[in-house]
């Protein structure tokens, strides 16, 4: 398999998938050509020529779908329902062509409910909202950015959820992913270090209905000591290396999620499951690229 890899710090963002960002509306910002033997292999490598493929593949899958599937009903007050819909069947076809090793290649279908229903134009600028549902990571401010589509409904598919755990979360962001794991009915406690960007969650949340997630403005690398043990923890920016209170307050049985690598370079998202004996689990998932996690002063 290709293990050579490219990134320029001008398409980095957030949750980002190492496929690729681009949509014919919004062209990539570099190109780069790649040689894979299949798609799996290519789907792991960065480049505008790889977008090409990708979106030629979804694209092929969603004329089908629109020719061959029945549409949703759509509230009359929702105008943004159908753009919903779009996105969790471009995530469908992504999960579908890039999974099958350690990622899954079909989500859970009550993650892809989820996905159908939280309001992700809500958690992003006004000036944006028109790009809400594509497959991109959008800026939000203060050098940070909202996930890529595909990378929240993996992250939250690969936690393996039940009503009522317990989700430690690092990097609030706008709230976007805290929503959908409330959404699926977990007990949300989320860390956000920015501290406009932590008010505007604490802020937008309950207005969404999400009042029961609990945001909290600090330094993530400590996590939140009097809430633990957790079920799960999700960190949403790259470490250099795994947290040693995160892992601590990670109950035996959870588990946890973070991109493991250099910051502004190629990370490789890893899950971390604590066994019931205290032992230590690590599996690879994917490349990606997260904005750097940030520690106070």
């Amino acid at each position: 398999m290709l293990r050579q890899h490219l990134i320029l710090p001008a398409q980095m963002g957030e949750g980002v998938a190492a496929s690729g960002l681009s949509s014919p509306a919004h062209p990539p910002m570099w190109t780069m050509v790649i040689a894979a033997r299949s798609l799996t292999d290519a789907m792991r490598l960065l480049g505008g020529g790889l977008v090409i493929l990708r979106r030629l593949s979804l694209g092929a899958g969603a004329v089908l779908l629109v020719l061959c599937g029945a549409a949703p009903a759509v509230a009359p007050d929702d105008p943004y329902a159908q753009a919903r819909q779009r996105m969790v069947r471009t995530i469908e076809a992504i999960a579908s062509a890039a999974g099958g090793d350690a990622t899954p290649t079909i989500l859970d279908p009550s993650v892809l409910d989820v996905l159908r229903r939280v309001p992700r134009h809500a958690f992003v600028p006004e000036g944006l909202r028109e790009r809400a549902y594509e497959d991109e990571p959008l800026p939000i401010g203060y050098g940070q950015t909202i996930s890529q589509p595909y990378i929240v409904g993996l992250m939250t598919d690969v936690l393996r959820l039940t009503r009522g755990d317990r989700v430690l979360e690092i990097g609030t962001g706008s709230g976007y992913q805290a929503a959908v794991l409330a959404e699926l009915g977990a007990q949300v406690f989320t860390i956000e270090i920015v501290p406009a960007l932590a008010q505007q969650a604490a802020a937008r949340l309950p207005a969404l209905g999400y009042g029961a997630v609990r945001v909290r403005q600090g330094d993530g690398y400590y996590g939140w000591p009097e809430a633990a043990p957790f079920d799960a923890i999700i960190v949403t920016a790259a470490v250099p290396q795994v947290p040693p209170p995160l892992l601590e307050q990670l109950k035996p049985g959870g588990r946890m999620l973070l991109p493991l690598g250099a910051a502004f370079l190629l990370q490789e998202l890893v899950l971390i499951e604590k066994l019931t004996d205290r032992t230590v689990r690590t599996t690879a998932l994917l490349p990606v690229a997260f904005v750097p996690f940030t520690r106070t002063p």
